[in-house]
């Protein structure tokens, strides 16, 4: 970023930079209005300390269900102004006066993700940008994906800036994270989906593959931009599809193609 060389610019801020805080002992500080909403909804999520503005408190209260008129908060709510909020996160979080202390959520078993849902199920393979991973859980609760499911080691812990992208979806779509990835197409495979791996070079694309599938669910796996999917990976699909973007482009990225391809995926099934 240039400095201004305007004499009454405002001096760059000299408060140290706040890590965003993870999973662990001490939680993790979910900002932002839509996913501290989503998270004071759900049951599953432990919570353990709210702060927010007078506004904000106002907007989560008229969202919250009633007893008797008043609202039902599930953990009780501590006023602070906005420079508050500058102590516990990151400079740059879009908090909107509201903050949430939570414990991460528990991870559920892929098998018990297969048998609740009837939806397809999302596998990403080293995607790990947590912004992206956030806008295609959003994308995945709109189009009614069952779980994403994701390789541990090579995907990012849950955090403030993941839910915020996520835009409350994070409590709606369960997260699988798996130790082998491999093992796990295995297991989607066993449990009776078609694993459709999406590729740019593929020669049939995701509509030619699902018109052919007679409503059989299916299981898709999306790699890192630029690299793609791992061998291995490609390896252990049914099935490899593209989507029919221009020539012109090379390729989408991961979020944008994770919500054409499901839009694609329910848009056959309700034909």
């Amino acid at each position: 970023m240039r400095r201004s060389n305007q004499p009454n610019a405002t001096p760059p801020s000299r408060r140290p930079p706040v890590p965003e805080q993870r999973g662990g002992a001490g939680g993790v500080w979910l900002h932002g209005l839509h996913a501290v909403a989503a998270a004071l909804a759900n049951p599953a999520r432990r919570l353990k300390r709210l702060l927010v503005t007078e506004e904000a408190e106002a907007t989560l209260a008229a969202r919250l269900p009633r007893t008797d008129g008043v609202p039902s908060w599930r953990i009780a709510p501590e006023r602070a102004d906005r420079q508050r909020f500058g102590t516990f996160l990151p400079e740059d979080s879009v908090h909107q006066g509201a903050a949430l202390l939570v414990e991460p959520l528990p991870n559920l078993t892929l098998d018990r993700a297969i048998e609740t849902g009837e939806g397809p199920v999302l596998v990403l393979d080293q995607v790990t940008d947590p912004r992206n991973i956030g806008a295609i859980l959003r994308s995945a609760a709109a189009f009614g994906a069952s779980a994403l499911v994701m390789q541990d080691r090579h995907a990012p812990p849950e955090t403030g800036s993941l839910a915020r992208a996520a835009s409350g979806a994070l409590e709606v779509v369960p997260v699988v994270r798996v130790v082998n990835l491999s093992r796990a197409l295995d297991e989607l495979k066993k449990a009776g989906l078609w694993v459709v791996g999406l590729d740019g070079a593929a020669p049939v694309t995701l509509a030619q593959t699902q018109s052919g599938l007679g409503g059989r669910r299916v299981a898709l796996v999306l790699g890192a931009e630029g690299d793609g999917m791992r061998r291995l990976t490609r390896e252990n699909c049914d099935e490899l599809s593209r989507l029919p973007i221009a020539p012109e482009m090379e390729s989408l990225n991961v979020s944008a193609a994770a919500a054409v391809a499901l839009y694609e995926l329910v848009r056959e099934e309700h034909r």
